[in-house]
């Protein structure tokens, strides 16, 4: 054995505030972190080329980042099962260590690997990083069962103390060439792009790429944003957003850091308003959590509804329907500039998320796994379990206590785009239009056609009661 250790990173693409490569780090300086393009993860039919995108842009940020300490990050392509056992017999490795995760494709294959490796007569060790409680942690008091609700979850969940920040790595001991030659055949590689992955991706990205960017984002909505976050989070034509989604995805800012941050500025305020907002956005922080725990503890949820009743829902699922809400043409507005801006930009603003998703499944009556699906397809922050969570939050076949929840496309466009700004932005064809017709999406037949925007696909009182209707039926 030598005293070279190996960091698997996956979800955690960044030096700083990451348990698992700290952990590595206190083994030995000779350090080398690895990361594996895994076929079954980018040949999925789900993966949006501004994830990719970004993906590998934070890889370049990272391996920039390890030279600089002067070590290195590998990059290998294949089957991390076959992959990560090899390199760590080859370069004669005394322990791999990453952090877990709580996907169920994920948590299949590090056991899978953490056997090989055992096999091998090489140690593994794994940790909990990208959660500020892992799950287990947080259950209920009465029968220490997982939460199935979220306030009750944020509750206990605010109450517990937090980690620290993660110890810094300072400096790294370089592989020799030697040692690199005995990987180079187990599939090491130089860093592809997007383009020769397949995933081409020329528009502007939503967040800067790499780890400095996702920091200087976090302390620049944490120096302003924040403090107004709680009212202007719900307007889509305001910036009142903290943009960090995609870096929250692939880890590339540490959660510690995040949630030091916001104590930081709540403590930095007297103001009680100014708290409020902060911690809603703490809430937040907690939903990602909560959604995370519910995968861990229900992997099932990936596959289909949690309520049983829905298993067998009377969906229309019309195909000719469900392209228009993907182009964003189905004659409602605030539906279709919010895919617009998906479609475009690879991003959606939550409150739209909320909207166009009980469109689909409320007006349109089409199976919330198609929406999930097509998310996935285009979203730079695409994640499983908040994006599932989001789904069938919006379906009403989630984890709810009050689950028929439908959302009026006019009255959501009233409230939250009342002047037409974001309408405007995203479906030009009709900008010139009076502001009610756009937010009530009344547009007279004449001026929709001089402008070419379609009428309405459905009428949204109809398949309101409809809904409900059918939604009766299946809980009788």
């Amino acid at each position: 054995m030598t005293n070279i250790i190996i960091f698997w990173h996956r979800r955690d693409l960044r030096l700083s505030d990451n348990i698992g490569l700290s952990k590595a780090y206190q083994k030995s300086s000779k350090l080398v972190g690895l990361f594996c393009l895994d076929p079954n993860i980018l040949q999925r039919d789900d993966i949006a080329p501004a994830r990719v995108n970004y993906m590998l842009g934070c890889l370049r940020n990272l391996q920039e980042s390890y030279q600089k300490l002067g070590g290195q990050l590998l990059i290998f392509q294949g089957q991390p099962t076959k992959i990560i056992p090899e390199v760590a017999k080859s370069l004669k490795v005394n322990c791999v260590i990453w952090n877990n995760d709580v996907e169920p494709y994920s948590k299949e294959r590090d056991k899978q690997v953490k056997e090989a490796l055992q096999e091998k007569g090489i140690t593994s060790e794994t940790y909990w990083d990208q959660l500020l409680h892992a799950p287990g942690e947080i259950l209920t008091k009465s029968n220490n069962d997982p939460y199935k609700v979220y306030t009750p979850f944020w509750r206990s969940w605010v109450k517990e103390d937090k980690a620290n920040i993660a110890e810094s790595i300072e400096k790294l001991d370089s592989l020799s060439d030697e040692e690199i030659n005995t990987v180079k055949n187990i599939g090491l590689i130089d860093l592809p792009t997007a383009k020769d992955l397949g995933y081409g991706w020329d528009i502007p990205l939503l967040l800067e790429l790499g780890e400095t960017a996702a920091k200087e984002q976090l302390h620049y909505f944490c120096n302003s944003t924040i403090y107004s976050y709680q009212e202007q989070r719900n307007f889509p034509a305001i910036d009142g957003t903290s943009k960090l989604s995609p870096a929250f995805k692939f880890g590339v800012i540490g959660i510690r850091e995040v949630w030091q941050t916001t104590i930081e500025a709540y403590e930095n305020t007297r103001s009680d308003e100014a708290r409020e907002n902060i911690q809603t956005w703490q809430q937040e922080i907690a939903w990602r959590e909560f959604y995370q725990h519910c995968l861990y503890f229900f992997p099932e949820l990936a596959e289909g509804p949690y309520r049983e009743e829905f298993q067998d829902f009377p969906w229309d699922n019309n195909e000719d329907h469900f392209q228009a809400w993907c182009e964003g043409k189905t004659g409602y507005p605030i539906v279709d500039a919010a895919m617009r801006q998906l479609n475009e930009t690879g991003w959606m603003h939550n409150r739209c998320r909320m909207i166009v998703a009980s469109f689909l499944t409320k007006d349109l009556m089409i199976n919330w796994q198609w929406g999930e699906k097509y998310f996935m397809q285009k979203l730079i922050d695409g994640d499983l379990s908040a994006n599932n969570g989001g789904w069938q939050w919006s379906a009403s076949s989630g984890m709810d206590p009050k689950p028929l929840r439908i959302f009026n496309p006019a009255s959501q466009a009233q409230k939250y785009d009342p002047d037409g700004e974001y309408i405007r932005l995203w479906v030009p064809e009709i900008s010139s239009l009076d502001t009610e017709y756009l937010v009530t999406g009344k547009i007279p037949p004449l001026e929709a056609h001089s402008c070419g925007y379609p009428q309405p696909i459905v009428d949204h009182k109809h398949q309101q009661r409809e809904f409900k209707e059918r939604y009766k039926q299946i809980k009788n």
